[in-house]
């Protein structure tokens, strides 16, 4: 009989061992489902984050090319203005050689004004005095001339620009033969 309550015991720690183990089993399935859960709703918290972001920064580089010169429009007011000057003060009553030389000084200020509006955003004259460049220059006429060599640049006749280091518009210039 003793083996027979031995082996109940051992039977029934047996059952109680394996009820342990399902449990456990229970537990480490019900912690994982709850886990799994947790990372879907965090996945799908950051996803919703990133979604708003590239929204966000969508509208926000549209905006920037939308308003990019607005900077430089904001600069050249104070030249429309000194035109405008100029314009209002050829209605001045004065002899004209007086008006005329204040004209030009106004113009002569303004366009100044302008070039440095200009130099602050990077366009820049092309520099005359450089070896002619095809890239930069456009020969536009040749010229005999004992006072240059053959291929410099003699004469300008249309200034050009550089925005920083690309080429706006060529300078029309004249070369010696």
């Amino acid at each position: 009989m003793s083996t027979e309550n031995n082996e109940e015991v051992v039977n029934e720690e047996q059952v109680v061992l394996e009820e342990n183990e399902v449990h456990a089993d229970k537990d480490e399935l019900t912690t994982v489902k709850e886990e799994l859960a947790s990372l879907k709703e965090t996945y799908a918290r950051v996803h919703a984050d990133f979604d708003n972001i590239k929204k966000r920064l969508e509208r926000e580089k549209y905006q920037a090319l939308e308003y990019s010169n607005e900077k430089f429009a904001k600069d050249l007011i104070p030249v429309v203005d000194s035109l405008s000057m100029a314009i209002a003060a050829t209605a001045i009553d004065a002899e004209p050689a007086v008006l005329l030389e204040k004209l030009q000084e106004g113009v002569e200020l303004t366009l100044k004004q302008m070039l440095s509006v200009l130099e602050k955003h990077g366009v820049t004259p092309v520099d005359e005095s450089e070896p002619f460049n095809p890239e930069i220059h456009n020969a536009v006429q040749k010229v005999d001339s004992d006072a240059h060599e053959s291929g410099e640049i003699v004469n300008t006749f249309q200034k050009g620009y550089k925005y920083k280091e690309r080429t706006l518009r060529d300078a029309m210039v004249v070369i010696a033969n």
